[in-house]
């Protein structure tokens, strides 16, 4: 059965070399895109990101994404939101005081402790415990660690 078409977002976000890789290291052939019309032609969309929401969100709309990525969800077809994917799917984020695209209900938040001992922007290895089933979690196992480099988190 041939991959379904996979479709990496460009917007002047880093990672995506990565996420092809990874991709490509499961087997599923994945383009990157700055196109609106291939964004709803994909069967599925890969949202990923490294940067500021502000930026991101400028990019998305002088490139005519905002549209396509809001029909794309609406049609039912699975989105994968990654970091600064992820957050600026949500209405709201702190991080520059940005709206941002309202895929999905909520705002990010920035962390903010109390104790001297953990550090903003969070990076390392964490556990990660699944809270419910979902298909992106197949074969998470207890113990199973992914790496972490934020400051943000969606509510």
């Amino acid at each position: 059965m041939p991959s379904p078409a996979v479709a990496i977002i460009d917007y002047d976000a880093g990672n995506l070399a990565s996420v092809r890789r990874a991709c490509a290291e499961v087997g599923v052939v994945a383009t990157i895109t700055r196109d609106p019309e291939a964004i709803q032609h994909a069967d599925r969309v890969i949202f990923p990101g490294v940067g500021a929401a502000g930026p991101a969100m400028r990019s998305i709309q002088a490139s005519g994404m905002e549209s396509a990525l809001k029909a794309f969800l609406a049609s039912g077809k699975p989105l994968l939101g990654i970091c600064l994917g992820m957050q600026i799917s949500l209405e709201h984020s702190e991080e520059q005081d940005q709206s941002t695209l309202g895929l999905i209900p909520g705002v990010v938040k920035r962390f903010e402790f109390n104790d001297p001992s953990l550090k903003i922007p969070h990076m390392g290895w964490n556990e990660v415990r699944a809270t419910q089933a979902h298909p992106v979690l197949a074969g998470l196992q207890p113990g199973d660690c992914f790496y972490f480099v934020h400051a943000y988190y969606p509510v």
